[in-house]
């Protein structure tokens, strides 16, 4: 055979002439060249291919995760509008509690009764769609950034007023309100003729008569001052409430107290009797604001 040419045998299985085939060299490198091409051709388009349909789902999980995104996005649109509402709506509480509680002025008042608030949630959420995403974002994370700024400010409020509710139930239950003894007030706070020799004075306290050895009650919280034994008033109790304000029971023909004990509104303090300079079984009750005497019934319920 020729260097120039190639020589294809054929071999039938059953008997017959064989066949015989001449190429020659530049025909076969000529397939061989066209083969190998048509071979790489076909191995660019499959990895192109395969590389587009790689990229089209990963093009279709991102658009579908942008989607959720921003679903999520103007859910939390959607909130934080509620919020800023829950907000506002906490803001005029605050107000009217403070009103109600004298601690505004003026310029409080008349803002209470303005009209306001944030846009609907679906002209927001319209605009918001409209917008590009990041500015969505951005205007968000500012009304955030104003709403947590709002709720410090409300805590500090509510601080303040849970303090000034605090010193007003304190001084509430400081105030002798109720009576120490159920009876039959003989002798009203101010001048009186004196059951002692007939001259005018003046009495510092209200005397309730009632029968010996009925419970006397604190009227409020306090700490017991003084507990003794004088000529005048007989078995005494001073309690001190605080505040400046303070109680005085004399004539007792029993105290159940001792200096020093805490003492809360209703707590039996001791018995009516008739020690000391008295005519009969009743209870001396004085209440004393900074030391100065008042008439108890100032507080009496």
């Amino acid at each position: 055979m020729s260097k120039n040419f190639y020589t294809l045998l054929i071999l039938p299985k059953k008997d017959s002439s064989a066949k015989k085939i001449s190429l020659s060299s530049t025909l076969v490198k000529g397939v061989s060249i066209f083969m190998t091409g048509l071979i790489l051709f076909v191995m660019y388009i499959s990895y192109d291919y395969i590389h587009i349909r790689r990229e089209q789902a990963e093009l279709k999980r991102m658009k579908l995760e942008t989607a959720e995104q921003k679903k999520q996005i103007e859910g939390l649109v959607t909130k934080v509008d509620q919020f800023a509402v829950k907000m506002d709506e906490l803001r005029q509480f605050d107000k009217k509690i403070r009103i109600m509680a004298n601690l505004v002025t003026g310029k409080d008042k008349e803002q209470l009764l303005g009209i306001g608030g944030p846009a609907s949630e679906e002209n927001r959420l319209r605009s918001r769609m409209a917008a590009d995403d990041k500015a969505m974002i951005a205007g968000v994370g500012r009304q955030v950034d104003r709403l947590m700024g709002d709720a410090l400010s409300r805590e500090q409020s509510f601080a303040d007023l849970l303090a000034y509710l605090k010193e007003k139930k304190s001084l509430l239950a400081s105030t002798p309100s109720i009576w120490p003894v159920v009876g039959w007030v003989t002798s009203e706070f101010g001048q009186r003729t004196s059951p002692f020799g007939g001259e005018r004075e003046f009495h510092k306290a209200i005397d309730i008569a009632t029968r010996l050895g009925k419970p006397i009650q604190a009227p409020a919280d306090g700490i017991v001052a003084e507990v003794a034994f004088r000529h005048d008033v007989g078995q005494m109790v001073r309690i001190d409430h605080g505040h400046g304000i303070s109680t005085f029971y004399g004539h007792l023909s029993k105290a159940v107290v001792r200096t020093g004990a805490t003492v809360h509104k209703g707590d039996r303090i001791g018995y009516v009797g008739n020690t000391g300079r008295s005519t009969g079984s009743h209870l001396h009750y004085a209440v004393m604001l900074n030391g100065v005497p008042i008439n108890p019934r100032k507080y009496l319920n």
